[in-house]
């Protein structure tokens, strides 16, 4: 019986030799530790020699789409950071010019002026589109989830803008007619006022508001006020500003509100800019919806390609 139950025994050498085999076996997702390492971990050569089944994880590379991703992300944000700045160019420019004009001073209040959109819309494009561009670089992942929140932010913005226009319709033709009058009312105080109110009236064939009589509420334009412009309208009213020359006639709006309907009719555009304004934007409608779903489609791109470079980060920091 004692000699049944007994089991040969290997020699203790050929036992050691196969520790290594048996580990290599064991551990086969890793892979050994030297001198190149993936993290540039190195281990002194006599303890590598001392321990030759002393074995180590290898770091996740990044696949060659992520690191193109990564690349695309920061040149996309590039652009529209070199785009917000042109923006934030602009409207400091605008500032500057219009208060070194003559009179500036007399001008549009800061809270009110146009041009601050452009600064406001710079600045913004700018911030953003930097911490993307940062994020994307350096994978940060708090860069990334700040882009990625300034662009769930706008994109909230732009739905409850749209379903605000669906539901406030007419109010919102309400405020667009006062901000109309109120440029009628300002157009010789602020250049920029005065820049859209006549591109909007050349383009569109039309004077004023309701009809070219709404000019009467400018002070600068009523019968009763002193000079040359008194009983007028502004030249970008007229059917013909050059009059068969070269040079436009500023002043052939002049009297025009003191003639019969018939004769302002020959020499002026007596139909409101409401009215016209709102034709154009319905006959836009389609260039605006394209407008529309082309940024949201470029935010979506640049969130999916913020959430791949954080999903990236996110993997490596996990297998640390």
């Amino acid at each position: 019986m004692a000699l049944s139950r007994a089991r040969p025994s290997q020699p203790h050498g050929e036992s050691t030799r196969l520790l290594p085999q048996v580990s290599r076996l064991v551990e086969l997702p890793y892979s050994s530790c030297s001198d190149d390492d993936a993290d540039g971990v190195s281990l002194p050569g006599d303890m590598a020699e001392q321990d030759p089944g002393l074995w180590c994880p290898v770091p996740p590379k990044p696949s060659t789409f992520s690191r193109c991703v990564r690349y695309l992300a920061f040149l996309w944000n590039l652009l529209f950071l070199l785009l917000g700045l042109l923006l934030l160019a602009v409207g400091v420019w605008g500032l500057l010019a219009k208060a070194a004009l003559p009179g500036g001073e007399h001008g549009a209040p800061l809270g009110s002026d146009p041009m601050l959109l452009f600064v406001l819309g710079g600045l913004g494009a700018s911030a953003v589109s930097l911490a993307g561009c940062l994020g994307a670089l350096r994978a940060s992942p708090c860069l990334l989830r700040f882009f990625l929140g300034a662009l769930l932010a706008f994109a909230g913005l732009e739905v409850l803008g749209g379903l605000l226009v669906l539901l406030a319709q007419r109010r919102l033709r309400d405020g667009l007619r006062d901000l109309l009058l109120l440029c009628l009312l300002r157009y010789q105080e602020d250049p920029d006022l005065q820049f859209l109110v006549d591109e909007v009236q050349r383009s569109l064939q039309c004077c004023g508001l309701r009809s070219y009589h709404d000019w009467e509420s400018n002070p600068y334009f009523n019968c009763s006020a002193p000079g040359v412009q008194a009983c007028g309208v502004p030249a970008s009213c007229c059917q013909d500003p050059l009059e068969s020359g070269s040079v436009p006639n500023a002043q052939c709006g002049f009297g025009v509100l003191a003639l019969g309907a018939a004769a302002a009719g020959a020499a002026v555009h007596v139909g409101g800019c409401g009215a016209a304004l709102g034709a154009w934007l319905r006959g836009q409608a389609g260039a605006i919806a394209a407008g529309a779903a082309a940024l949201v489609l470029v935010e979506a791109v640049g969130a999916l390609m913020a959430l791949r470079v954080l999903g990236d980060v996110a993997a490596f920091r996990a297998w640390g």
